[in-house]
């Protein structure tokens, strides 16, 4: 089917991030070049309905496929079981900071710093008197 100008399309929006009816704006060889949205009214190429690839950082993408290699190799393994993932992804005890001791109380200098907390603060200074007669 031939595109004429202003002619109802849909096609992917950029800005929306789904596809949406557009208008087509331009041709090129009887193709629509270029769409308007109708929801948004941002003007961009047309994209024949397709979404942009995902932009996945390739970091991110290594640290996934680990995952899913230790997740892999565990269950190749023997059964997974919640302590085994758990001990996997555990947080050194180094790097959690202890907030009480061994009876609930916090370490002695917690409690120093709670009594310089608690300590009452200095009154604040008595308000100006306005100088100008109302």
């Amino acid at each position: 089917m031939r595109s004429r100008l202003g002619d109802d399309i849909d096609d992917f929006c950029v800005k929306c991030k789904r596809v949406m009816n557009h208008l087509v704006v331009s041709l090129l060889n009887d193709v629509p070049a270029k769409v308007r949205c109708r929801t948004c009214h941002g003007d961009h190429d047309f994209r024949h309905e397709q979404a942009p690839p995902p932009k996945v950082d390739a970091r991110k993408a290594a640290l996934i496929q680990q995952a899913l290699a230790k997740t892999a190799a565990a269950a190749v393994d023997g059964a997974v079981d919640a302590g085994a993932i758990l001990a996997a992804t555990a947080v050194e005890p180094e790097a959690v900071p202890v907030l009480a001791g061994a009876a609930g109380e916090p370490p002695d200098s917690a409690a120093a710093s709670v009594t310089e907390i608690a300590a009452p603060l200095k009154p604040s200074p008595p308000a100006r008197k306005n100088s100008r007669a109302k």
